[in-house]
């Protein structure tokens, strides 16, 4: 993993744009439609949108940035969303409408509501629970985006967020657009060296994981893949021990799991 510190001295304003954008997947095992519903309210539960909020205020302090609104929402049936809007400094406290104490603001047909705002950028999340009853898998998506303008870079925040969700998956992407100038008026259109977004995720995460790269380095696109190598049966049951199911089924279970995991990784039902 590398660092940041050694930053170009700019003329000006940093007028650089740095997205980081990725998904994060979570499969379970729930063999009937009951086991199915009650993994969706798990997680559900586990992933509120206050959850998820202490999540991105954690992202926010981070990167060295400051909460101007917050705005995040619980849906029916499930899943939830969290936008924050931040500032590169700090705001006097009447100019901002609510920080991470996560205090109510208002409501919206029921549902608690909260809405942040930033002045150069924003930090988002959505969870997206899914099962078909035809099917004995159920899959957790979280969306996330981070947004900077200026110095702040999300790429540090990447360690934290792989190990606040159960990781199976996870597809990043990382893009810089725009220029600023150095002293001498000289376009720069990156303002720190960069190769990999793996150069940015610790050594013991990265064994953990399959990883492929896809980088356009003349457009300042970087693109990651990783895929679990191991597979734990006992982690992917909900509320079954793996020792009351037979060898036999044991086997085929893990190897539904792990064709779950590997379409979902190359984006394609490459077994049909």
């Amino acid at each position: 993993m590398i660092g940041l510190e050694n930053k170009l001295k700019l003329y000006g304003f940093n007028n650089l744009t740095k997205s980081l954008s990725f998904n994060i997947y979570d499969v379970c095992y729930a063999k009937s439609e009951r086991e199915q519903r009650d993994y969706i309210s798990y997680i559900d539960e586990q992933y509120n949108s206050e959850r998820l909020t202490h999540i991105l205020c954690h992202v926010t302090e981070m990167i060295g940035a400051h909460v101007l609104n917050i705005s995040k929402q619980d849906y029916d049936p499930q899943g939830a969303s969290v936008a924050v809007l931040i500032a590169e400094q700090e705001f006097p406290a009447d100019r901002i409408d609510a920080s991470c104490n996560l205090g109510r603001i208002g409501s919206f047909r029921g549902r608690d509501t909260v809405v942040g705002h930033l002045d150069k950028s924003h930090v988002t999340v959505h969870t997206y629970p899914e099962f078909h009853p035809g099917n004995a898998i159920a899959t957790f998506r979280v969306d996330i985006d981070v947004a900077t303008c200026g110095e702040i870079t999300p790429l540090n925040t990447l360690n934290y967020l792989i190990g606040s969700f159960d990781s199976d998956i996870i597809t990043a992407d990382y893009r810089v657009r725009g220029f600023t100038r150095d002293v001498n008026g000289k376009k720069l259109f990156m303002d720190h060296h960069m190769t990999s977004i793996q150069d940015y995720i610790d050594d013991a995460t990265l064994q953990k994981y399959d990883a492929l790269d896809i980088n356009v380095y003349q457009a300042n696109l970087f693109h990651t893949k990783m895929l679990i190598k191991e597979l734990d049966l006992q982690n992917y049951l909900f509320n079954r021990d793996v020792l009351e199911i037979p060898p036999r089924e044991r086997l085929k279970i893990s190897n539904s799991l792990r064709r779950e995991m590997i379409e979902i990784y190359s984006g394609a039902n490459i077994f049909d």
